[in-house]
């Protein structure tokens, strides 16, 4: 059994989209770690090498998860384009093949830049940020579920409810997909980027009670404005005018830092955050109020 001060020891985490030590999904995994998992981790480089504040070195992020593992825990990474989906069984697999089994999966992976207001989109820009954003991470959580799942013999109908082994004692799973801020207000100028994300924010219920069959939970996060690099002046890709004071204005003095939503993920892994469920959860210290 876990000890209260590893919760997920002998569990298996796959965390994607984590290939720079500043970005959420380093800090998740580190945390994931820091609780006892073995963790698996999906990075797709050149993404990051397209943008502004580039790529990292993927030795370094290695390093620096391996750093946080517990004795007998252990470590992977995968890389993986998941705008083909012919990819994602492969990173599923590799994941879970680490330890004979998957327990936690996080969807952190995300197309950013290329984006536009309203009057510069395109099918092909709309599509590149569903593909990645919205469609990748729905086949990772049907792969992840699939696992747990009985053989169908066929789509269901609507209204038709997958039938699991339950009553749970615990949670059998849990994923965690991400949103972002478009669920509070605009965000002017990141069109494709908010309505991909918005579809998650919006699926959230549905697939959570779907999953709940299966003893999975769902939750989905906001994690606010976390400065991962794209508000640091020599690397941003937008106006910083004003910035400064705002912040100083604000409770807090500062934009999330990429531990505050991996603090929260965190908690809701273990058995204590079990009892939350099919929630879209904003981790923003207050910036949507």
């Amino acid at each position: 059994m876990p000890s209260s001060a590893l919760p997920l020891s002998g569990k298996t985490a796959l965390v994607t989209g984590v290939s720079r030590r500043r970005g959420i999904g380093f800090a998740v995994a580190t945390k994931l770690a820091d609780l006892g998992a073995s963790v698996v981790v999906h990075h797709h480089r050149p993404h990051d090498l397209d943008l502004p504040w580039g790529g990292d070195d993927l030795d370094a992020v290695r390093d620096g998860i391996r750093a946080h593992l517990t004795d007998g825990a252990r470590f992977a990474d995968v890389p993986g384009d998941l705008s083909d989906p012919a990819t994602i069984p492969g990173v599923v697999d590799t994941a879970a093949a680490l330890t004979g089994g998957l327990d936690v999966l996080v969807c952190n992976h995300a197309k950013s830049g290329d984006d536009g207001s309203i009057l510069d989109m395109t099918p092909e820009r709309l599509s590149a940020f569903w593909e990645v954003n919205t469609r990748a991470t729905l086949l990772l959580t049907a792969e992840f579920a699939r696992r747990r799942a009985p053989r169908s013999d066929g789509p269901r109908r609507p209204g038709d409810r997958i039938v699991g082994a339950g009553p749970y004692d615990e949670p059998t799973g849990h994923v965690f997909w991400m949103t972002s801020g478009q669920i509070h207000g605009a965000m002017v100028g990141e069109v494709a980027y908010a309505a991909s994300k918005a579809a998650l924010a919006g699926v959230t219920a549905t697939v959570a009670k779907e999953l709940l069959e299966l003893g999975i939970v769902l939750n989905t996060v906001n994690p606010g404005p976390v400065n991962t690099g794209y508000m640091d002046p020599e690397t941003t890709d937008r106006s910083l005018e004003g910035l400064d004071a705002y912040l100083a204005s604000t409770p807090f003095g500062r934009v999330g830092r990429p531990q505050d939503p991996a603090e929260l993920i965190g908690w809701l892994s273990t058995t204590a955050g079990g009892w939350v469920v099919g929630q879209v959860l904003t981790s923003d210290g207050g910036f949507s109020l």
